[in-house]
């Protein structure tokens, strides 16, 4: 009888111990699957396509124009469109989004409009470059090769490229093109005016210039803000420069500020309304296994290459190029953007420790992202310099800012340097090579590549954008109608001292 008992007491433990082993599984499975699903999108996207990601201009152009057809649609709006049918559609999308969402208007992804222009203005541009750029003959009144600076300031193409890409394709999820005005945060307009303005005749470009104006403005969207809520690329200081007044309450994209008012008009640019954004750097990537090559072999201590004789703020070069000349373990070159000079800048750059980075015809150049990119630690000698995203980024970190005046004094700059702990050189260094990837535009577009923090540092414009497109619709006649609190004192560099 006691062994009758036993057996199904006995077959009750095994069965309740595979089902409690199943369970277990089971949760443990669970647990997993939701601890990989938690892994954020961008560190998922990071590790998964960073070396598929083209950051070659040319490279990544040929297979764009060789893949894409123009759409067949087109924006192209009647002169007198009536804007009351979208603003009421926008007013209704927003209610909707207001009471729907806890985080509207503040928050991520931003809604793009991204407007599909007749392709004059468009892919007859990206052809025009890319049936000439072999040419190395067409020059700057500097010597500087015309197809190199297009490179330089190809932001409307990395960032128009990923924002039509298909959504398949796409890595970055600060921002979603919609395909209704009414549902827009911001309107993108993708003229390549960089490449109109070298490539084409004066007044041929001229021309163009004044037919995209007249395209913008046409648009019912334009008219309901004033064109605040549009985005131009307009990152080389002389493009669009002959109808810049006519737009200047639209969201520039900028190489810099320039407030000495050389190239931009006193209340033209501001970084409350614009947005600063990087060169294209002119070097290859020192990637990681680079920098573990070059970084202890580093023995130059300071270097240059460049045109010493700028103008403007870009005077600085040629005193500090006087005042370093000749001293040691400097090596300051005349040279300029070619091939060759490309060659020379890198490897110059690979090998030193600090990388002069004064100001030119303009207060930034493209050597500071060169710099950056080679693992060379910046020297900053530009006092009117603004930074691309600055409201992410913490440049102390990366680089040192000198003030024109303490660079020039005899001997102050390198005893400045020589100053520095070898402690706090490592530490800048291993900043350098994570700082890297946010200067680096590529196809597809990288989370936390600059086409993703262009999105970031809109996000923050937004609202504003909002209020004053708001307030220039209900202001009455006789009323202050523009809005004068702005305080914008002029950015003057003092050195900032370094804690060895």
């Amino acid at each position: 009888m006691a062994g009758r008992q036993m057996m199904p007491r006995s077959k009750s433990r095994i069965l309740l111990f595979s089902l409690s082993l199943l369970v277990f599984s089971l949760l443990f499975f669970l647990s997993s699957f939701q601890q990989g699903t938690r892994l954020p999108p961008t560190s998922r996207h990071s590790l998964t396509t960073a070396t598929t990601a083209e950051t070659s201009f040319v490279a990544s152009l040929d297979h764009f124009l060789a893949n894409k057809s123009p759409s067949t649609k087109d924006d192209t709006a009647s002169p007198d469109a009536d804007v009351t049918p979208l603003d009421d559609a926008v007013s209704r999308s927003e209610a909707d989004r207001l009471y729907s969402d806890p985080y509207y208007p503040v928050g991520l992804p931003l809604r793009v409009y991204v407007y599909d222009m007749p392709k004059k203005f468009t892919y007859d541009l990206l052809w025009l470059f890319q049936n000439t750029y072999k040419d190395t003959s067409n020059l700057t009144s500097n010597g500087s090769p015309v197809h190199r600076l297009i490179e330089q300031h190809s932001i409307d193409y990395w960032l128009w490229a990923d924002l039509i890409a298909p959504p398949s394709e796409r890595l970055l999820r600060s921002v979603v093109r919609v395909h209704r005005q009414e549902e827009a945060d911001l309107f993108y307009v993708p003229f390549f005016t960089t490449i109109s303005f070298f490539l084409m005749e004066k007044q041929q470009c001229k021309a163009l210039y004044r037919e995209a104006l007249k395209w913008m403005t046409d648009q019912p969207a334009w008219k309901r803000s004033g064109g605040r809520d549009h985005i131009l690329p307009i990152h080389h200081p002389w493009s669009f420069k002959s109808v810049r007044r006519y737009v200047k309450n639209a969201i520039w994209l900028l190489p810099d500020m320039d407030s000495t008012g050389n190239w931009y008009k006193p209340g033209q640019v501001y970084l409350e309304k614009d947005l600063i954004l990087p060169y294209v750097p002119n070097v290859e990537l020192c990637d990681a296994r680079c920098l573990s090559e070059t970084n202890p072999k580093r023995s130059t201590l300071l270097f240059f290459r460049g045109r010493l004789k700028r103008n403007a703020g870009g005077k600085i070069r040629s005193k500090l190029g006087a005042e370093l000349s000749g001293a040691d373990d400097v090596v300051i070159q005349e040279g300029t953007a070619g091939e060759g000079g490309k060659e020379a800048a890198q490897n110059g750059m690979r090998k030193s420790l600090f990388c002069l980075s004064p100001a030119g015809d303009t207060p930034s150049s493209a050597r500071l992202f060169d710099a950056i990119v080679s693992g060379c630690i910046p020297v900053i000698v530009s006092d009117e310099l603004e930074l691309p995203f600055e409201g992410i980024l913490d440049y102390r970190k990366i680089a040192l800012f000198v003030s024109s005046v303490d660079a020039v004094k005899p001997g102050w700059l390198l005893n400045f340097l020589k100053g520095i702990s070898a402690a706090r050189i490592k530490e800048m260094q291993q900043n350098l090579s994570k700082y890297s990837r946010h200067f680096l535009y590529s196809s597809p577009a990288q989370p936390l590549g600059p086409e993703d923090l262009v999105w970031r540092m809109m996000a923050g414009k937004v609202v504003n954008i909002k209020l004053h497109s708001r307030r220039s619709q209900r202001v009455v006649q006789g009323s202050r109608n523009v809005c004068t609190c702005e305080c914008r004192p002029g950015n003057v560099t003092d050195t900032i001292p370094i804690i060895s």
